[in-house]
């Protein structure tokens, strides 16, 4: 396989997995604390990877869970961001700017906070009143996010009585590392042919519904415009028939990303429309995936989980076909903005 350690790659995403350790005590402990809300504040694409575990709380219990971006809360906060509530910070780097400064303004309004970080001894994990660091870069962080998130969400559904079967989706969860590893090895040759085939696109467009959706909005941002520099549109998958349908024809490339859950059919009406009007669609199905003794509920649960594996492999590939490294910036953390 290209440039790919198989043995870290399992390290990392177990160490994510491993969150469920502690996960339940703390979130009982935030809750009796006082905690009636909780938010997830991240910077940037991780701020995306969270939207699993949003949703997922949503599907099963009232408790308020939601998303704010750290740069507006500073300006202008949420109503009820106070001593009941808590504020989750996922950051890679444990450094991202906006979300340190955004720590430092939680503090003077005594939100309570919880980091989650690929990297100890940084700010976020030292400050916050409590961490989770799981090593990681950006080749393993979109797993390992996904998987801690929902994970934190399955803590609070178990603690406040939404769900009987923490044990059984955690235990779950343990078996993924190897067979995601697996699953990289199977698709390595897919990969590769379609990273030949797109390699020298100039736009993409993405989307998906459901779970998947953020990994389409995410791999389209983060990987290909940030570290490939190539243009592209994510559009929803419920959104896709109210204005971006109108750009397909012929020569356009529309990648479309199927979940598991219950609005795959959302991506399926997508593809019988695409493969009448553009001969450059790629579909990335989570359902061809071969998970052993992952049940069906749980896969429906990790399909973005599935697709971040996969679309590693293509990156992979397409940084060498390219001759464009992934760590290549031109203005992030470049230069002052």
């Amino acid at each position: 396989m290209l440039n790919f350690d198989r043995d870290r790659f399992v390290k990392i995403q177990a160490g994510a997995a491993a969150i469920s350790e502690t996960a339940r005590s703390m979130m009982k402990e935030f809750l009796e604390d006082g905690v009636e809300r909780i938010y997830f504040m991240g910077t940037g694409g991780v701020q995306l990877l969270t939207q699993p575990a949003i949703d997922l709380a949503k599907k099963y219990s009232n408790f308020p869970v939601e998303a704010c971006y750290p740069a507006q809360v500073v300006i202008d906060p949420p109503y009820g961001l106070d001593e009941k509530a808590l504020v989750i910070l996922p950051s890679l780097s444990g450094t991202t700017k906006e979300s340190v400064a955004l720590l430092e303004f939680l503090k003077s309004r005594e939100v309570k906070t919880l980091s989650l970080t690929g990297h100890a001894n940084t700010p976020l994990a030292k400050q916050a009143d409590k961490t989770y660091t799981n090593f990681a870069e950006d080749d393993t962080s979109s797993e390992s996010f996904y998987l801690q998130t929902m994970t934190l969400v399955l803590a609070l559904l178990a603690e406040t009585g939404a769900i009987s079967n923490y044990d059984e989706i955690v235990d779950e969860f343990a078996k993924l590392p190897e067979l995601l590893a697996d699953a990289k090895a199977a698709y390595e040759a897919e990969a590769a042919r379609l990273a030949d085939e797109i390699q020298n696109e100039k736009y993409h467009i993405f989307t998906g519904a459901g779970s998947v959706w953020p990994e389409a909005h995410y791999y389209g941002m983060c990987i290909l415009e940030e570290m490939q520099w190539i243009r592209t549109r994510p559009v929803h998958g419920a959104d896709f028939f109210h204005g971006t349908l109108e750009l397909l024809e012929p020569g356009v490339s529309l990648f479309l990303f199927k979940g598991e859950d219950e609005f795959r059919p959302l991506g399926d009406r997508v593809e019988a429309f695409a493969k009448r009007y553009t001969d450059k669609l790629h579909v990335l199905d989570a359902a061809s995936v071969d998970l052993p003794g992952i049940s069906n509920s749980i896969r429906a649960m990790i399909s973005p989980v599935i697709l971040a594996t996969l679309l590693e492999r293509l990156s992979a590939h397409l940084e060498v076909l390219r001759d464009h490294p992934l760590t290549t910036r031109r203005y992030y953390k470049r230069v002052e903005y």
